[in-house]
């Protein structure tokens, strides 16, 4: 019985840290990770390219930041359950209350190892 492939949305306005952290997820096994440089784009391709498993975002980006991100997120009825993790340089309390307050489902500090990554991921989407 084949399992469909986990597809990771992946929000971040440099394209190394998207990259970084997709290089991370694809040691998992069976991951789609698509990209977007900012919440505008992120928004869209989850509103318009189907099923996601998991979204991954920075907070500080131009058009849309992530926490306007993850506010429509939360806001949509197909994507209210779906783990979003925040990835940011933004260390302090009050920005970390603020992501969860609004949906987030972890928080992450840049800079964040790829085994922080997996293993927060691993535990959210229940994987083995």
């Amino acid at each position: 019985m084949s399992q469909q492939p986990i597809r990771a949305l992946v929000v971040d306005d440099s394209q190394a840290m998207r990259r970084s952290i997709m290089y991370a997820l694809q040691r998992l096994t069976d991951v789609v990770c698509i990209e977007a440089q900012d919440g505008v784009e992120g928004l869209k391709k989850l509103t318009t390219q189907g099923r996601f498993d998991l979204v991954m975002t920075d907070i500080n980006m131009p058009l849309m930041d992530g926490l306007k991100l993850i506010h429509h997120i939360r806001q949509t009825e197909d994507h209210r359950a779906v783990p979003i993790v925040v990835v940011t340089t933004e260390g302090a309390a009050a920005d970390r209350e603020r992501a969860m307050a609004l949906g987030a489902t972890a928080y992450l500090v840049k800079p964040v190892q790829a085994r922080v990554v997996l293993d927060t991921v691993k535990e959210l989407l229940k994987l083995g």
